[in-house]
């Protein structure tokens, strides 16, 4: 944004009287004019652009409150300061109204004035200076912390202010320090990676061991003391809801609800299939496929997710030693959404969990790669917030949480698994057999051409997954890959590179929120 002159037009009938005002300001380096009438104002207006307009709201002819439409009709944009001797707060109301900038009252002090225009015409520069400053000292910080061998905890508290520095620089528009915070995510990205490889089978195969919360866990560890303590959920699963996303819808939500944010991490492969099913069964793969199997395919064209409902009252039944009240709705875009929406009240109104399944983001996501159009609105992940809060805003989400507040129903909002946006392909190996998944495959003698370019799983039970056939291995995309074949190297680039992905190894794509948003009118 072009940032506008150090120029003030002072409109007032008293102007004579402000000579020691305009001396202060010019010392501070504000060049002053002055007009006695609103028509003066208007013409000095039209001649040159001036940075700030301070209107006295008692003047001959029109009044500073009318002169206000007149120039704001000349420059949109132009920041108006209202002066005015009274104290009426129909008139302070009115000022509110008609959305003017500050609104000052006589006897003035200089000092005073030089606090409005100083904020008004320098409040971008000087927050975006301080930022800066702030971002360069943290960025030493955080580069020092990648020598240091980080646990589970400690990457989310690295993952999570990474995030925070992602919005605040893009809303800052600096693309310099953006540029050096994704040369960091980069280089992180590896070291995540490593840490994965190294950790995951632990987690895995000896849940008493200190570990985070898994998909699986999310439902006792959050859920469940809801239930118990207020009776009722309402239980929402945003599909392929990045952090940052969560972290830029949060100043959306928290007007509605109270927010308290935790994290967990989305089993492998972060894909719905598998992290979305282990979210509701509360159980890994393997043990999904076990207990239900004929809910469990390996069939790509067929759906693994049509058993979620089911999954989630035998969890509840499991873990509480009796059945619970289960209601489910998917929403997936549509007039049917208006439909779900009509029954939520009474859903809400019973005892039991209210799941409710959003699919908006991740048709977002995976939509952009087939649509020029979503390509372009969501050209990168500060597109994509933009993009995810605009949604919000006009979404079925908002109109259910809203309805949760009105009837004093907790919330557990979270997401099943996020995206990464890929730019790095990554040659494969496989037979025909193999699956075609972009971030993650499944298939004999699969392996990838660098071998740093994926996590190698010689053995799928370690995993969590079930066994697939013999010598049946699975590759997981680290980084930023997105596996391609030799043959279709081109054709796979042309169509991948800059897309949403997901079902590999990477803290987009594992680390997730998991919100508590408590209604304010139940305290």
């Amino acid at each position: 944004m072009a940032s506008r002159p150090k120029s003030i037009l002072w409109v007032d009938d008293e102007i004579e009287s402000l000579e020691s005002h305009r001396r202060f300001l010019a010392e501070h380096g504000y060049e002053v004019a002055s007009a006695s009438h609103g028509d003066d104002a208007l013409e000095l207006l039209r001649r040159r652009p001036y940075g700030v307009v301070l209107v006295d709201e008692q003047m001959p002819g029109r009044r500073g409150l009318e002169l206000f439409g007149a120039i704001r009709a000349l420059d949109p944009a132009m920041p108006v300061v209202m002066v005015t001797k009274s104290e009426d707060p129909a008139t302070m109301r009115e000022a509110i109204g008609l959305a003017i900038d500050d609104y000052l009252v006589k006897p003035l002090q200089p000092r005073q004035i030089l606090s409005v225009v100083t904020r008004l015409l320098e409040g971008d520069r000087i927050r975006q200076q301080h930022l800066a400053r702030e971002f360069v000292t943290r960025f030493r910080d955080l580069e020092g912390r990648r020598a240091a061998a980080l646990g589970w905890r400690e990457w989310i508290d690295l993952v999570r202010e990474l995030a925070v520095w992602d919005i605040r620089l893009a809303e800052a528009n600096e693309p310099g320090l953006l540029e050096a915070l994704r040369a960091m995510r980069t280089a992180l990205r590896h070291d995540f990676a490593a840490f994965i490889a190294r950790e995951y089978v632990r987690w895995i195969g000896q849940p008493e061991r200190d570990r985070p919360a898994l998909s699986p866990d999310v439902v006792e560890e959050m859920v469940l003391p809801v239930i118990r303590e207020h009776g009722r959920a309402l239980f929402v699963v945003v599909d392929c809801l990045r952090l940052d996303q969560w972290e830029a819808l949060r100043p959306l939500v928290a007007p509605i609800m109270d927010v308290e944010t935790s994290y967990y991490y989305s089993i492998l492969p972060s894909a719905t299939p598998y992290s979305r099913n282990a979210l509701f069964a509360g159980l890994l793969p393997r043990e999904i496929a076990a207990a239900h199997p004929g809910w469990w395919t390996e069939r790509e064209e067929e759906s693994l997710n049509a058993h979620e409902p089911e999954l989630l009252a035998r969890q509840l039944a499991r873990l509480t030693g009796a059945p619970v009240a289960t209601r489910y709705e998917k929403f997936a875009g549509g007039p049917h959404a208006e439909d779900m929406l009509r029954r939520l009240p009474t859903s809400l109104a019973q005892d039991g969990v209210t799941a409710l399944v959003f699919n908006f983001v991740d048709q977002l996501t995976h939509g952009r790669s087939e649509s020029a159009l979503l390509y372009e609105v969501a050209r990168d992940e500060a597109a994509l917030r933009a993009l995810t809060c605009a949604w919000f805003e006009r979404s079925s989400l908002k109109a259910a949480l809203l309805e949760a507040e009105r009837r004093r129903v907790p919330v557990v909002l979270t997401s099943d698994h996020g995206s990464i946006h890929c730019q790095s392909p990554a040659t494969v190996f496989a037979k025909r057999d193999a699956t075609s998944n972009l971030r993650f495959k499944f298939g004999e003698d699969l392996r990838a051409e660098e071998a740093d370019a994926a996590i190698l799983v010689e053995d799928l039970e370690s995993y969590g997954l079930p066994r697939r056939g013999l010598g049946v291995r699975a590759l997981l995309a680290v980084d930023d890959r997105f596996f391609v074949y030799p043959t279709k190297l081109r054709e796979y680039q042309a169509r991948y590179r800059g897309a949403f992905l997901h079902g590999g190894v990477s803290p987009e794509e594992m680390v997730l929120p998991v919100a508590l948003l408590t209604p304010r009118s139940g305290r």
